[in-house]
């Protein structure tokens, strides 16, 4: 059975927002850490070497044997952009996608946001919170 390699850890997510560069995309790090913490009530978790999640779920593909553990949200600072990871997909947050601001996003959960001064963060905030519930509602 394959089992996915991004794995729960027990880095510090401090720690590792700390070695991100440059100077502004660790700031939009710590920035998501607070968001994300203040909307699911959770303190961040971390998921392999740079991912920051938020909850836990039990993920079993219908496609292969592929199965682990994931967060229901969550965020990495990537080199190109800030990657969050709403695993309850886009499919009822097109509306509000529309009222976001500048990103992309992939077919399946992941947002894509060069800096955070793109997005409107109230529109941001909604969007995190309605898939945290969504995924906890449909996942857990």
């Amino acid at each position: 059975m394959a089992e996915l390699k991004t794995k729960l850890t027990d880095q510090d997510p401090k720690e590792f927002l700390e070695t991100i560069e440059p100077e502004s995309k660790k700031k939009d790090g710590f920035e998501l850490l607070k968001l994300f913490e203040k909307i699911t009530g959770e303190k961040g978790k971390m998921w392999g070497t740079s991912i920051v999640g938020y909850g836990m779920y039990h993920y079993k593909s219908e496609r292969s044997t592929q199965e682990g553990d994931w967060p229901l949200v969550g965020f990495s600072p990537r080199k190109q952009n800030l990657t969050l990871y709403l695993m309850s997909g886009f499919e009822g947050h097109k509306d509000v996608l529309s009222k976001l601001g500048k990103h992309k996003t992939s077919s399946g959960s992941c947002l894509y946001i060069s800096k955070l001064t793109d997005v409107d963060m109230d529109v941001l905030k909604k969007l995190i919170e309605s898939a945290y519930l969504e995924a906890k509602r449909k996942l857990t």
